[in-house]
């Protein structure tokens, strides 16, 4: 098992976006879903543990290698990293996607109020928002929607964990 477990942590390792566990299986073979699990929750345990710069992430639909956040200042001077800005008004944008996907560019600005394109075209620029298909509507509009680099982006599983409209109201109180 000891084996299989160094495998497992050698392939979320190498791989250059979140693993997912039906990868997972597919590479391992005859292994089920429920004990390859059990080996990331134990490694994700570890890495907790061990109080190290790494941690094992699951997000995006998969599992992840990354460096905790209270590291982030050095890697950014190692790599000479700027954070990409996301205006408030992209943010804004960005947030009715995630939270009525699939949505339109006319939808959007109805709630906005505001002409969206810019923020749109930045956001699928970024690759936080896709095209998902056209609505069934006269016109024919492209609808939008989050993609997997959004949920790696704000460290989210899967989008059951944007928080609530309550949740939100609870923390501005």
């Amino acid at each position: 098992m000891d084996d299989v477990r160094a495998i497992v942590e050698a392939l979320v390792f190498a791989s250059d976006a979140p693993l997912s566990v039906e990868r997972l299986k597919d590479i391992l073979g005859d292994m089920d879903r429920k004990a390859i699990l059990e080996i990331l929750q134990d490694l994700m345990l570890e890495y907790r543990q061990r109080s190290g710069g790494l941690c094992l992430m699951e997000v995006a639909g998969g599992y992840q290698f990354r460096t905790k956040t209270d590291y982030a200042p050095w890697i950014k001077k190692l790599r000479g990293i700027r954070p990409v800005p996301i205006s408030p008004a992209a943010m804004e944008t960005l947030s009715v996607v995630a939270y009525r996907q699939p949505v339109t560019r006319q939808e959007i600005e109805k709630i906005r109020g505001v002409d969206v394109s810019g923020s749109l075209k930045g956001l699928l620029e970024k690759k936080l928002v896709r095209i998902v298909g056209r609505k069934n509507v006269p016109g024919k509009p492209i609808m939008y929607g989050t993609t997997k680099r959004f949920l790696e982006v704000f460290d989210l599983k899967d989008l059951s964990e944007l928080p609530t409209m309550r949740e939100i109201t609870e923390m501005e109180e």
